[in-house]
């Protein structure tokens, strides 16, 4: 009997001990072994993890028992740099008792399950971004025409930085700004294969947000140590430079070099910016102002709208979510100028892209025809080749991966 109850007591030990490893790391996303993908799906109003096996990009969905549900209608989603928490904008809706409209935050356990932890309340979010040292949550408040600034504290709790929201300037002769996307010049560098790889990366940062309305983009700059946005270097007021109609994304290369604003319809096409942080010819000053890059803007699909930069900063894709395909660039290194290297089919209705950070695979969620589209990578080249769609629960909405 005493043999028979130590053995029992030995399992019990060993059940605690995985218990306790597993509450306390993250998802093996950071292992060479697999990733992980989260999908908020709209329809189900849950949260919706996959696991990615690096070694052939298979996904396998992973079984989160409750969901996990949103306190909302899900949008759109990031992870932060170290993969351990997700953030995801939700909408009050009359289809959801109880529902609120704001920032919901989930926990990535190791086993790649998400839990909720907490909503922070907004009034109109559209669009969200996160610093690459995981510091601070960017959130563009649409018609609102603010930009909040959280503070990001541990477990994912946020913190709103003094005097945010941040409203956008209101132009003479303009309409009241509506922010629509945004993006933040990098704190981190990529560790290999980049331009900018072994060089050391700026500490100041500038956030750059699109002005639906106005068709303009606004550079603030950010205060390192409180997040408070104001004015760029050596300027009293925040800049407003011009964009296409209707600027519905934008991106900045992961070296600090480049921006790329996707405009929508009529114009249908993408503006390309230097980002001024080192004096050059096209630079009187590096204050990260943005000057037009020469041949832009250049041709895109119908109604382009999400935008991304791959890791290495060699490509630009563009998701046209009017003809539902991917615009693929090659960026020039030396100057930001685009070259385009053809397109490729999405579901319909793609609404979100998101890149590996080791420029491996990308996904595109399509919200119409509730599916995953999944994309490997050519680094040398930029292209991008079509896997096996994924299916996902009703009307995705956004996708982020790590």
């Amino acid at each position: 009997m005493r043999t028979r109850f130590t053995w029992i007591l030995a399992i019990l030990v060993l059940v605690a001990i995985g218990v306790l490893m597993a509450c306390s790391t993250k998802y093996s996303a950071s292992s060479s072994s697999n990733g992980l993908v989260v999908v908020p799906s709209q329809g189900s109003a849950v949260m919706e993890t996959f696991s990615l096996d690096l070694s052939n990009g298979h996904l396998s969905q992973i079984n989160n028992a409750s969901g996990p549900p949103t306190p909302g209608l899900p949008k759109s989603v990031i992870l932060d740099p170290a993969g351990g928490f997700a953030y995801v904008i939700v909408n009050q809706t009359s289809a959801l008792a109880g529902s609120v409209t704001g920032i919901a935050t989930f926990t990535v356990a190791s086993d790649g399950k998400l839990s909720y932890i907490a909503t922070t309340p907004l009034t109109n979010p559209v669009a969200i971004t996160m610093d690459s040292a995981g510091k601070f949550l960017f959130v563009a408040n649409g018609t609102e025409g603010t930009v909040s600034v959280f503070s990001i504290g541990s477990n994912a709790s946020l913190s709103e930085v003094a005097n945010s929201p941040f409203p956008l300037p209101f132009p003479v002769g303009g309409q009241t700004p509506s922010a629509s996307a945004l993006a933040v010049t990098p704190t981190v560098f990529p560790v290999q294969f980049a331009y900018c790889s072994g060089h050391t990366a700026p500490t100041t940062e500038n956030l750059y947000v699109t002005d639906s309305l106005n068709y303009v983009v606004l550079n603030y700059s950010v205060d390192p140590s409180t997040g408070a946005l104001g004015p760029p270097l050596n300027s009293t007021t925040v800049q407003s430079v011009p964009t296409g109609t209707v600027p519905s994304g934008v991106a900045v290369d992961p070296c600090n070099r480049f921006a790329y604003i996707a405009n929508a319809s009529p114009n249908n096409n993408v503006s390309a910016y230097t980002i001024c942080s080192v004096v050059s010819s096209n630079c009187p000053q590096p204050d990260y102002s943005l000057q037009p890059v020469a041949g832009s803007p250049y041709p895109a699909g119908d109604v382009p709208g999400p935008i991304a930069v791959d890791p290495f900063g060699n490509s630009l894709y563009v998701v046209d979510t009017g003809s539902s395909q991917i615009s693929v660039y090659r960026i020039s290194s030396s100057n930001g100028t685009l070259t385009a290297a053809g397109t490729v089919a999405t579901g319909s209705g793609p609404n979100s892209i998101a890149i590996r950070s080791d420029d491996s695979w990308v996904f595109v969620a399509s919200i119409n025809t509730a599916t995953l589209s999944q994309y490997a990578i050519t680094p040398a080249t930029g292209a991008l080749t079509p896997q096996t769609a994924i299916s996902t629960f009703n009307y995705p909405s956004g996708v982020a991966v790590k």
